[in-house]
């Protein structure tokens, strides 16, 4: 087998013959050793190696993170090495996408870890390409030889984009020649699968603008030749004066946008233009989709021009179209999961998006966001649907047992183990395990755990031999993973195996025009179970509700409401009930000089809350109920910060 090359980018001598010693005796070709920016560039050009071990700090004017930008542009996975590892350098390292980091001082074993962990992610992230190239084609000669209205037909293509390229508001039209010729066919999208089609007549009717006004304000677009995006600053300043697509985003509250140019037989241009409501919706790995999948949409869209009604091709001075039913019997994939925010939508597009492949996934959020439906989701789309799901609370695993839990154990293997244990990891064998709070596992089991992810293989505690697994890893975690690894809490090169795909859940009071859905959708179960017909919210109890910050999110929400349905002696609930303590948020304060940690801050919290409720933990009027946490959590909380339920 050839050896797989590496560069090293480091101005310290010795380190880099350190690091050329322990990839030589590892077997990988050292094809170079760089100690400045400008050097590194050329040695790129001349090798192209397959992964470069980069310093931040090196001689000359330039960083080890403008290198950064020019791997990525040549797609050249790279692994940062460095001294510091405070939360700053981190910070700004991470905005370059590095497939790892290691910091100096550094064993043997962590500059290998971490070469395994960069080549099992970019591997992944290749595989993951290619996969996604193939299945839109596969869905563009499907969409391309269905009977739909050619309308319907740019709907789909748009849709099949959906999971690689989020959008809460799409626009197909052509560059015109002729000013006063106009054509666009808009979709707004309003559920997951749901879409308002906003041919040109409707867009008459919402913008009150005759049609020759909208293609004066359509001659006004910046035109371009590439695919390019921009953020919501830039996208400020690109459309300053008047124009369609200054229409679009002051009408729909768009705040980001990607345009994608598609050239047709060498003389019609049509774009391509998706927009978001997030002001970051769009990277430079969505221009790298945009890039490979280009010559495909030029073949799918040359295709339609062959379509009875397509408007390529000729001049359309007043496109009429009627708006179809758009929506179908498919199964729904998020039912259950209630509402439609352009944040929530994202992430369903996101879960599509990983669930087939067999990639890590990491779900960040805080608390009571919905985490472990959306973990559900994942498994029950992707092809181990008919396989075990085993899900794993690590903050309830009590320490002493944590190895016997995810591993299993040999009878007689210490004092207490009468039999033979499967642990959870066997139990998952061939399906999806779901890491619930991995965030809370002590520094020890995250090696072990790293361990069986590298290898595949778990070993019983007092068993003699290993055991080959097939799992898929779904993490989940309220914490914030970037800090605690430049705090020491947890390992780095665990954080990178585990984040391949990170899915983010938004907190609800950024969901506020899904919290009616959701406390009605409560409203509804707890009538029902309660024996009650309670079937509304007053109008003005519900602005409250809209207004309350809801800081455990829709686990509180939903407590919230079960209270009231319980409390309330009326058909409709004309008042709420919210926390006092957290109804009213005050004005942020300056610190006072003395600064406690955050195991501090949480303790005293902690202590706080266990005055409240005279030292009850579990049930109505507890601890864990007061802080809007799982009782197993605040239990494990409590034991690592040493803390009785009587302090």
């Amino acid at each position: 087998m050839k050896k797989k090359s590496i560069l090293i980018v480091e101005d310290e001598f010795i380190i880099a013959d350190v690091l050329a010693g322990i990839l030589k005796t590892a077997a990988y070709q050292v094809c170079g050793i760089a100690d400045n920016v400008i050097e590194a560039r050329e040695m790129i050009t001349a090798f192209r190696p397959q992964l470069v071990l980069v310093d931040i700090y090196l001689k000359g004017k330039f960083t080890g993170i403008d290198l950064a930008q020019t791997l990525n542009e040549l797609n050249i996975p790279f692994i940062y090495i460095s001294a510091n590892s405070n939360q700053k350098i981190l910070e700004a390292a991470k905005v370059t996408n590095p497939y790892g980091f290691i910091v100096k001082p550094f064993r043997d074993r962590d500059v290998l870890t971490a070469l395994d962990i960069a080549f099992y992610r970019y591997e992944n992230l290749l595989e993951s390409g290619l996969r996604q190239t193939a299945i839109v084609q596969k869905r563009a000669a499907e969409i391309l030889i269905s009977k739909q209205e050619w309308e319907l037909k740019i709907l789909e293509m748009a849709k099949t984009l959906q999971s690689y390229l989020s959008f809460e508001f799409f626009s197909f039209g052509m560059a015109e020649e002729n000013e006063d010729a106009f054509y666009e066919l808009c979709f707004s999208r309003v559920g997951f699968d749901e879409y308002q089609l906003i041919s040109g007549t409707e867009l008459m009717v919402i913008t009150n603008l005759k049609l020759h006004e909208l293609a004066r304000l359509k001659a006004n677009d910046l035109t371009v030749q590439m695919a390019t995006w921009y953020e919501e600053h830039e996208l400020k300043n690109l459309l300053k004066a008047n124009s369609l697509k200054k229409l679009y985003t002051e009408k729909f509250n768009l705040k980001s946008h990607l345009t994608l140019p598609i050239n047709l037989d060498g003389k019609n241009t049509c774009y391509f233009n998706f927009y978001s409501r997030r002001p970051d919706a769009y990277q430079a790995d969505d221009l790298i989709f945009c890039n490979r999948i280009q010559t495909l949409l030029t073949g799918f869209m040359e295709g339609m021009l062959q379509h009875s009604n397509s408007p390529l091709g000729r001049e359309v001075n007043n496109f009429t179209v009627k708006s179809p039913n758009l929506t179908d019997n498919k199964i729904k994939p998020f039912s259950g999961i209630i509402g439609k925010s352009h944040l929530l939508l994202t992430v369903f597009d996101h879960v599509t998006q990983v669930a087939k492949s067999d990639s890590s996934v990491l779900i960040l959020g805080e608390s009571g966001t919905g985490k472990e439906k959306i973990a559900e989701r994942i498994h029950s789309l992707s092809l181990r649907k008919d396989k075990p799901f085993i899900r794993v609370n690590c903050a309830a695993l009590p320490t002493t047992l944590i190895d016997s839990e995810l591993f299993g154990h040999e009878k007689g293997a210490f004092t207490g183990a009468h039999e033979r244990k499967l642990g959870k990891f066997e139990n998952a064998h061939t399906g999806t395990i779901f890491l619930d709070e991995i965030g809370e596992l002590p520094l020890e089991s995250q090696s072990k755990l790293l361990r069986v992810l590298q290898e595949r293989e778990i070993e019983r505690i007092g068993g003699r031999s290993t055991i080959k697994t097939d799992v898929r890893i779904i993490a989940a975690t309220n914490r914030n993973l970037d800090k605690e690894v430049a705090e020491g809490r947890f390992r780095l090169d665990l954080f990178y195996r585990i984040n391949v795909f990170p899915i983010v859940m938004p907190p609800l009071r950024e969901r506020i025009e899904d919290i009616e859905d959701l406390a009605l959708h409560f409203l509804s179960i707890y009538s029902r179970k309660t024996g009650k017909t309670v079937h509304g919210i007053a109008p003005e109890v519900m602005t409250k509700v809209k207004q309350y910050h809801w800081p455990g999110n829709i686990r509180e929400l939903e407590n919230m409401i079960e209270r009231n349905v319980l409390l309330t002696k009326d058909n409709v609930i004309n008042n709420m009930v919210l926390p006092s303590q957290l109804e009213q948020h005050p004005a942020f304060k300056p610190a006072d000089a003395m600064v406690t940690t955050m195991s501090e801050g949480e303790r005293a919290h902690i202590i706080s809350a266990l005055k409240k409720c005279n030292g009850k933990i579990w049930g109505e009027g507890g601890a864990a109920n007061l802080l809007n946490l799982p009782p197993t959590t605040l239990n494990s909380k409590m034991k690592k910060l040493g803390i009785s339920k009587n302090s």
